[in-house]
Parts: structure tokens; sequence; C-alpha cells
């Protein structure tokens, strides 16, 4: 459990200083069949080092003092058993593209995980009851991303570190497809194919654990932090 709940607070400030959440944002690890344990209901970026999250139920109520948006994770791991972790984020490209009622496509590498696309729940609203969690998380289906128009993302993935690298991925595809629209019109976008995608989409070469390890260098809570930090410091001043 303490470890769990250390992942999640790393995961939580890592998705923060990667631009992926602000004030608003939270993320989770699965305990058991269970629980799972979510991350303080603060902003994600100013969660203190050894500042304990909750444990919650997969089926129940929310526990008090839990923010409402937590009942997303829990139709997850109610109805994904391969599902590990979860963010629900603010990546702010994505959020740009949505109001277009837009996705990030498949037109680099990072794309090619949500083929044959993210899914768009389209609908601004918070979502504050069990009724619309289900059906956001029934539109997410198994893909490893759900959209929110105007309104965030949210990602699950079988483990944390996953969780982290998939929230960053379509961050930077709506950061591609961006670019792009404005030539679309007379340049058309190479959209990468579904065999193109099932190719690229992999986890070989240590995909996955380069951008955790890119991604959360230097939390205070990361396992070799300060060893890493006094061997960089002596050998700066040798």
């Amino acid at each position: 459990m303490a470890d769990i709940d250390r992942a999640v607070r790393v995961a939580a400030r890592t998705l923060a200083r990667a631009g992926l959440a602000h004030a608003y944002g939270h993320c989770s690890a699965r305990l058991d069949a269970d629980r799972f344990v979510v991350c303080a209901a603060r902003p994600m970026g100013l969660i203190g080092v050894g500042e304990k999250g909750t444990v919650v139920p997969i089926d129940g109520p929310l526990p008090d003092g839990v923010l409402g948006e937590v009942r997303l994770h829990q139709q997850i791991y109610r109805t994904r058993a391969d599902i590990g972790a979860i963010a629900r984020s603010m990546p702010p490209k994505t959020m740009s593209l949505s109001t277009l009622r837009r996705t990030p496509r498949a037109l680099h590498g990072p794309g090619t995980y949500f083929a044959p696309g993210v899914p768009l729940w389209d609908d601004p609203q918070l979502i504050r009851s069990d009724e619309q969690a289900a059906a956001v998380i029934a539109t997410m289906g198994t893909n490893a991303a759900v959209v929110m128009r105007g309104n965030g993302a949210v990602v699950a993935a079988d483990t944390l570190e996953a969780m982290v690298a998939l929230t960053w991925y379509p961050e930077d595809a709506a950061r591609v497809d961006l670019d792009v629209l404005a030539l679309d019109a007379s340049l058309p976008a190479a959209v990468l194919s579904d065999d193109e995608c099932r190719a690229r989409a992999t986890r070989s070469g240590r995909i996955i654990e380069r951008m955790w390890e890119y991604l959360s260098a230097g939390d205070p809570e990361l396992p070799g932090t300060v060893a890493l930090s006094s061997s960089s410091s002596s050998h700066h001043r040798s």
C-alpha cells in the first residue's frame, strides 16, 4: 500500500510537471480487485512528499473528501480487469482540438497507440453522477483514452508508468495535428493506416520505460533521486 501510494504521488507530480494537469486532475492505481488508491484531492503538482492518497472502493459510494469525478476511475476499474492505473487530466492541446469535435489523428508514433482513434465524449459538462461516468467510459470502450470535449481526457493503462506515457502521447499527437491543420486543405496530412498503427504502437525497446524516466526525472520520491543528484554534484565539482 505504501509503495503504491508513493508511486501515485510521483505520477501525479509528473503529470503536472509535464503540463498535463493544472488545478484540476487526479490519478490512481489499483490495489486489488476491490480497491484503488487515488491521489490527494488538490492540484497534483502541489501534492507533497509523503502526502497520502485515499483508498476508494471499486463498488460503492466515494469516500468523504474524494473528488466527484473519481467515479470515472471506479467505472474503468469495475469494467476492465486489465487496467492498473488511471489519470483524469487537462492536456491543453488535446483540449483545444476537442473544441473542434476532433481528437488526435495518428500522424506520428505517439498517435498510433489509440488507433483507430481516440473516442470523443461530446459533452463539456463536469461528470457529477454515476450515470454520466458510465456513459463516458462506455464511449471509451477498450481504448486507452477518451477525450471529453472542452473538458480534458481520461487515460487508462496496465501500469502507472504506461498511464503517464499514454497521457503524454495524445497531447503530443494533438500538437502535431494542430500544427498541420492550417495546411490540411491543400496538403492533406498522411494519416497512418490501421496496419501502420499496429506495427508502430510497440512497447519493445523500453518505449514506455524511457518516457517514464524522461517525464518523472528529479521527483523527490523517485527511488535513486538523491543518489543521482549527489553523483551529479560530485561529477560537477571534479
